[in-house]
This record gives structure tokens, sequence and C-alpha cells, in this order.
């Protein structure tokens, strides 16, 4: 017996999901879920094979639920999203319903997943590295801190650094880890705010008060906590014109 749960903020969402579940007898539902914080708890209780997964929910998104997620079981999409978003499903083999979807919709969706269509940590990495589909990104990031879940304000970030396969976020109390490349955060980030001044960091220029020579055309940028940034020649041209100086 195969083990599912539905995560979608909208009562009648979920009635709907689980109504046309009971057409399958191969699958039993676990859990039904409000929110993303609810998802993370019952995917860690119940180890699901597969979830049906609103995206837009109050609190966190169903993208940001799923980056807290170690061990990601197959996803259904029920979303809402418009058609350029729904092609990048489709691009990264991940399949959706777009609400509201009928009961054939909806079987064709799991006989998909039966037939191995779905290669849930594979296919979900390729969908969490797709840069435009995380636009709350811009304004916040959602980490997973030991047990606990913080949501971090761009606003509060004063540089990011790059370490092994994880990014450091630092802020004015800690740093938190972040499995993510520099690439996608220089892309995500708005840049009237923030400037990636050398391949392991970016800073937020808010942060910045001014830029200092080290050894020959090197420079390190001076953040108001009096942390040393350094800047690449390629970048620190870039960074005077940025800055109007």
């Amino acid at each position: 017996m195969k083990r599912a749960i539905i995560i979608d903020d909208e009562p009648l969402a979920r009635t709907i999901a689980h109504e046309y579940l009971l057409q399958h007898s191969d699958i039993e539902l676990v859990a039904q879920c409000g929110d993303g914080f609810e998802g993370v708890k019952a995917i860690q209780q119940h180890k699901p094979d597969i979830i049906f997964l609103d995206i837009q929910m109050p609190k966190i998104s169903g993208f940001e639920m799923l980056e807290l997620i170690e061990d990601k079981p197959a996803i259904i999409f029920t979303t809402a999203f418009d058609e350029y978003a729904i092609k990048a499903f489709e691009a990264n083999a991940i399949d959706y319903l777009l609400k509201p979807y009928s009961q054939d919709r909806f079987n064709s969706a799991l006989d998909k997943w039966r037939a191995g269509a779905n290669k849930p940590e594979e296919r979900v990495e390729k969908l969490l590295n797709t840069t435009q589909l995380y636009v709350e990104e811009t304004n916040r990031i959602v980490i997973k801190n030991g047990s606990d879940i913080r949501i971090v304000p761009t606003q509060d970030i004063h540089y990011i650094e790059a370490y092994d396969d994880y990014v450091k976020i630092f802020t004015k109390e800690t740093y938190y880890l972040k499995k993510k490349t520099m690439n996608y955060y220089e892309s995500v980030l708005n840049a009237n705010d923030f400037f990636r001044t050398h391949r392991s960091f970016i800073v937020n220029l808010k942060e910045l008060t001014r830029i200092e020579p080290m050894e020959k055309n090197s420079y390190v940028a001076v953040l108001r906590s009096g942390k040393k940034v350094p800047v690449s020649r390629t970048s620190y041209s870039q960074l005077k014109e940025k800055l109007g100086i």
C-alpha cells in the first residue's frame, strides 16, 4: 500500500483530492495539511510515497516547503499557477493538476507516477533551481536550522559566501547554511540591493561602507560590521560604476 499526503490551504481542494483518491485502493491517505509547516512535519512523520502539493499557501509556499525536506517524495502539484510556470513543470517531468481538475486528469497524473515518470530527488532539485519560479526569494529566504524553520528577510542579509555545495547566508547575529549556488542567488536577489563582488561572495550594498585597496590590483569591500569581503578585478570596475564613483 502506497502512502499519500495532501497539502493545500483550501479545505474544498483537500476534500476534492481526497474524494478522487478514494477511487485508488492501492493508495492510503495518511495525512491532510493546511499549510507548509504542517506539511513538513507530516512528511517527516509518515514518509509518504507521494504528496499532492499546492503552491500558493500562507506562511510558506509549496516550493519553500520542498526546500526544507531532505528525502523528497514524488510530487503532484495542485496549482492555479499561470502557463509559463506550468511549462517549467513539464520541462522537469513533474506532473501538475491545474485547478479545477477532473477525476480523469487526477487519474492520469497518478498513472504517470505509477509508470515511473517521476524521479523525486532529481526532478524536484531541477525544479527548485528554476529561478523564475522563486519570486519569493526576492524578499525572503526560508531556512531549516536544525529542527527550527527560519524566514529571513533579504534586507537582513549582510553577505553570502560560497561553501562547497552550500552557501553561508550571514545576518547581523549569525549565519545559515542553504543548499543553493552563488549563481542562483546572483540571479534571484534584487540587483539594486545585492552585488557579486567575487566568485565566492555576494554583498548587500546597503551594508557597504567603503572599498579599500589591498595588494596590487586587489580590493576589499568593507561592511558596516567591519567584515572585509574580497572584490575581484572584474567586479571592481562594475561596482564603481554601480555606485557612481
